[in-house]
């Protein structure tokens, strides 16, 4: 197994063409050609929204930011009905699309170097668990934007991106339990796997808690499986003992001081049907996690390819959803 990388190394690599070898948007998987018959809105109102956030509540807005990219590749990925697509669209309209935070930036020509950029910004933070790794969910989020449509990655915006990336504070960062040793990120199935059952284990460990640690066991490892499978290996690799610090932290549980939050009620509907969709207040985003969670869910079942594990962990979803 590879050891972390480290940013100095991350540099050498990157000028040597080892990493980032041409344009940032070089290499795009065929699920990240743009679908001329979708209208993909919601990425760039999603990435204004990361570049602009730390102008104003860096976390709540990158939340937000990341809610409407995770919708639109929910959807695109998953090839969801149109009409679901439409539904989120018309959430988002009715609470930030049209706020300043989503505001149009300035046409300009694409930075050759915004993944580089935007992955030195990330190494930065080293190995330390920064706010329930967000830092990692965030910029995974940015680079695929930039790599979908690289007319967005101009200069005001990979800027954002990083100041964003940057901003997120270090949180629980103890040192890691030997015995987490997940598979390399790049090991699809294996890694999507690990992830999955830590998030079910999660799931049983905080009823009555909420349901972040398991949320986030999910958007934090997908960010770090989707790094590896755009090419970005030794990246995710960089943050791979921030993670293993996160898992850490969930397998103790709730604190003592832990506040309760009472968990959802039985419910068949899932964020892949329309139904489920309807049925929420048009109000109901709070911060983003309800199209963040299912993103990364349904992301890691595709990758895992276990029915088993599918059918165990639909049938305690909707803790989560």
């Amino acid at each position: 197994m590879s050891l972390p990388i480290d940013r100095r190394r991350f540099t050498r690599l990157a000028a040597a063409g080892g990493l980032l070898a041409g344009p940032s948007w070089a290499g795009r998987t065929g699920a990240e050609e743009a679908n001329e018959e979708i209208d993909p809105r919601l990425m760039e109102l999603g990435i204004n929204a990361l570049a602009r956030s730390p102008e104003k509540s860096y976390f709540a807005d990158g939340h937000r930011g990341a809610s409407m990219i995770s919708a639109y590749l929910l959807c695109t990925e998953n090839d969801l009905p149109p009409a679901v697509l439409a539904r989120m669209t018309e959430m988002f309209d009715l609470n930030w699309a049209k706020t300043k935070l989503c505001a149009p930036f300035p046409e300009g020509e694409p930075d050759p170097k915004a993944i580089e950029k935007i992955s030195l910004a990330l190494l930065d933070g080293g190995q330390v668990l920064r706010e329930v790794g967000h830092n990692v969910i965030f910029a995974s989020l940015a680079i695929k934007v930039f790599r979908t449509m690289p007319q967005l990655a101009t200069t005001q915006r990979v800027d954002g991106v990083c100041e964003l990336i940057r901003r997120f504070k270090p949180w629980r960062d103890g040192e890691p339990d030997a015995e987490v040793n997940p598979p390399p990120f790049a090991e699809e199935g294996a890694a999507s796997k690990f992830i999955l059952q830590e998030a079910s284990a999660a799931i049983d460990r905080f009823h009555g808690f909420g349901q972040g640690f398991a949320g986030h066991m999910l958007t934090f490892g997908q960010a770090l499986v989707e790094l590896a499978e755009m090419g970005y290996e030794e990246l995710a690799q960089g943050c791979r003992t921030a993670f293993c610090k996160y898992v850490t932290v969930t397998r103790k549980g709730p604190e003592a001081d832990a506040r309760k939050i009472p968990d959802h009620r039985p419910a068949k509907l899932r964020p892949n049907e329309l139904e489920y969709w309807k049925k929420r207040g048009d109000k109901s985003l709070g911060i983003g996690h309800v199209f963040k969670y299912p993103y990364g869910y349904y992301y890691l079942l595709n990758k895992a390819n276990d029915p088993l594990l599918a059918e165990r962990l639909d049938a305690k979803a909707y803790y989560l959803f």
